[in-house]
């Protein structure tokens, strides 16, 4: 068995795209040598700035002999078809075919063997391929080259067993176009090949050991790598800047602020993280904290720190930073700290400025602004938005037993702070700004906490809103966002969704659910299409089905049956998400215990014998039994068995007693298998047969009144 490597050696890959592309490639590279016969043992991918590495082990040195058998026509068949059948087959002779009697008769067959070739004679193919079918969310050309990627390609490793692939990838450059004799460029010129060999080099770091490698395998490789300053594993990368980082905090007495995100990226920005320590100036540290970190973490890269929470300090935002160098220097460090505190303090002296003229206006001369603000050419101003949030809001909070008129101020004020120029230039802490403002200026706690929570949440590792003020804004806001784009047609289609509405959809489930409230969706749409003067009933069973379609996203995500959740819909428009829930969940554990599972199993055989006959007698039988025809006594069980079952589970529905509706249904479980046992359903006689057909339209009528047990799957 051997070994394939593949290392594609570039100018810096955008951090975002390193991950994915190097899964691309491996499964382009996999796929294809597949496709060529070719097993393997493992592949694995590793990413850095500048290179994507692939190594394939177990890979044999020969692809499998092939053995093709094709069944030509009967013996004695005419010469036409005969000689068609060679043809096709390849062969010019039926000396080169056998004979086999097949039990039907006496065929030729062909049966052509091809020896393997030499697995590196596939492999130039297949690098290639994968090379050009690498999709990038953008890429460029360079030089005269017509070919693109996302940045220029320097050089290709590709080795097999040891050896150099004999490949080249092939890039068009487009000849110069010639002068006329009046000096003038004329347009023309036939593209020429150019060709960039595989090899078996690289190069380490950039500044720290720019040299050429020759490498021989994949261990070789991660070896000299390491030793010129290339820590190859992104996993590996991203413990050394962890760890770094962390014992740099540690000194100065402070700990790291969680920021996967942050890691993520410096890790696709390094290939010898060297962390350092910065000062922020004190004379921003009055600064919102978000905006300081926004600035930090989105423009430089920077990691914040904080001050340790316990009994005397509280976890604040520290005077300090961490950034990832790419290098080692000879002052360790202290020029590029140096130079990265200069531009810090550049971006943060914007802020200030800005927070400092922000604070000199109220929210309530900045929310008068929005009036200038287009929401929506067909919706209107951003003021006119908030009006109407307030007055959705208003309602939501009569309906949660919120505080009517916090809720309505913290409505009013809660986009107040877009016209900031703070948001204006760091658009990222758009509400947490107008908080910052509202404590100021002596806003409620609850007012101004609704301000920055009325976005929330942004999406599933988002913190939900829990005080009633802040969900009733947030609430508001997502409904009035739905109605509205849904009245002007606005809706998503496939994967667009310009507005964000699946989100704010998502975020709605997650407010009521989570928060337990006994709200009805239906009657919330009501209110916001009467602000909105939408006079469209229809509108609001379309948002709900929209709503059922994101809770069976956000359910199947946390392990719910999609099917569970469409059986406890059952063709309903639900507009209480709390009940909804509580049905599924009860239906849940329903099918899952032994009355449950056999009961579903009676429900399709009575559903299939029913499908079957009603579709030869041409007409439902979902009458009534009559008690003069049930002669057996599992017919007569049976029917009382129903009875009981719809009046004991009639109660427990209106009730919301899903769990007592579940166990009415498993008491029909044993009069259900007895009837199956012991009753002939198409009985002889036409009348015993079609009152047997009504009791099983009653097991079918009985069930689904609780649930649609018809799209429970399992």
């Amino acid at each position: 068995m051997a070994e394939l490597l593949i290392e594609l050696f570039s100018e810096e890959i955008p951090a975002r795209m390193q991950v994915r592309a190097a899964e691309d490639f491996k499964r382009l590279v996999t796929t294809k040598l597949a496709e060529a016969g070719l097993a393997f043992e493992d592949a694995i991918a590793h990413s850095t700035p500048r290179r994507l590495t692939l190594a394939v082990t177990g890979l044999p040195v020969r692809q499998a002999d092939v053995r093709d058998e094709r069944k030509g026509p009967r013996v004695g068949s005419p010469d036409a078809a005969v000689q068609g059948f060679l043809r096709g087959a390849g062969l010019t002779s039926l000396d080169q075919c056998e004979q086999r009697d097949t039990g039907k008769g006496v065929f030729w067959f062909a049966v052509v063997e091809k020896p393997g070739g030499a697995t590196i004679d596939a492999l130039p193919g297949i690098i290639d391929a994968a090379i050009r079918e690498l999709p990038w969310p953008k890429s460029m050309r360079w030089g005269n080259n017509t070919f693109r990627w996302v940045r220029p390609l320097h050089s290709i490793l590709a080795l097999f067993d040891g050896a150099v692939v004999p490949g080249a990838l092939t890039l068009k450059t487009a000849e110069p176009a010639p002068e006329s004799s009046e000096g003038n460029v004329c347009l023309g010129g036939e593209p020429t090949a150019v060709t960039l060999a595989y090899g078996a080099t690289t190069r380490g770091h950039r500044f720290l050991a720019p040299d050429v490698l020759t490498i021989t395998d994949f261990a070789d490789y991660q070896e000299k790598l390491a030793g010129a300053f290339v820590v190859l594993d992104r996993e590996a990368r991203k413990a050394r800047i962890l760890d770094q980082a962390n014992a740099l905090a540690a000194a100065e007495g402070l700990s790291l602020r969680d920021d996967p995100g942050l890691l993520e990226e410096v890790a696709g920005l390094v290939e010898w993280p060297v962390g350092l320590i910065g000062t922020i100036d004190q004379a921003f540290m009055d600064v919102p904290a978000e905006v300081l970190t926004t600035s930090m973490r989105t423009h430089q890269r920077y990691f914040a720190l904080e001050t340790p929470k316990g009994e005397t300090s509280d976890g604040k935002l520290a005077p300090r930073f961490i950034l990832m160098a790419n290098r080692t220097t000879e002052d360790g460090g202290k020029a590029v700290v140096a130079g990265n505190e200069r531009v810090l303090r550049a971006r943060l002296s914007d802020a200030k400025f800005f927070w400092d003229l922000d604070r000199k206006v109220s929210l309530e001369d900045q929310a008068k602004k929005l009036a200038d603000i287009t929401f929506h050419a067909k919706l209107g101003t951003t003021a006119a938005k908030v009006h109407r949030v307030e007055g959705l809001a208003a309602v939501i909070a009569r309906a949660i037993h919120a505080d009517v008129e916090a809720t309505r101020r913290a409505a009013r004020l809660a986009k107040a702070d877009l016209v900031t120029g703070l948001v204006g230039e760091f658009p990222e802490v758009q509400g947490v700004v107008g908080r910052y403002i509202a404590y100021e200026q002596g806003e409620a706690a609850a007012v101004a906490e609704a301000i920055a929570d009325h976005y929330k949440p942004l999406g599933p590792s988002d913190s939900c809103p829990t005080a009633p003020v802040s969900v009733a804004v947030a609430l508001a806001d997502k409904i009035d966002t739905l109605v509205a784009f849904f009245g002007i047609d606005e809706k998503p289609t496939g994967s667009r969704d310009p507005f964000a509405l699946r989100r704010a959809a998502l975020g709605v489930i997650r407010l009521i659910v989570e928060n337990g409230l006994r709200l009805d969706l239906g009657d919330l749409f009501l209110v916001a299409r009467g602000q909105l003067a939408l006079d469209n009933a229809a509108l609001d069973g379309e948002l709900l089905a929209f709503f059922a379609d994101r809770l069976v996203v956000a359910l199947r995500e946390k392990g719910v049956r999609h099917d569970l959740i469409a059986a406890a819909l059952a063709g309903r428009a639900e507009g209480d998400l709390v009940r909804l829930l509580a049905r599924v969940e009860a239906l849940a554990g329903f099918v899952s215990t032994d009355d449950g599972a056999n009961l579903l199993a009676a429900f399709r055989r009575a559903a299939n014998i029913l499908r079957i006959e009603e579709k030869k007698d041409g007409h439902a039988h979902d009458g009534q039994p009559d008690a003069a025809l049930l002669r057996l006594d599992e017919e007569q069980a049976l029917a009382a068995a129903l009875a009981q079952a719809h009046a004991a589970s009639e109660p427990a529905l209106a009730a919301e007693n899903y769990v007592g509706t579940m166990a009415a249904l498993a008491s029909l479980r044993g009069p259900v298998d007895a009837f199956f046992d012991k009753v002939t359903v198409n009985a002889d006689d036409p009348a015993l047969r079609a009152n047997r057909l009504r009791l099983l339209a009653g097991i079918r009528r009985t069930l689904n009144h609780v649930a649609d047990f018809s799209v429970i799957e399992g």
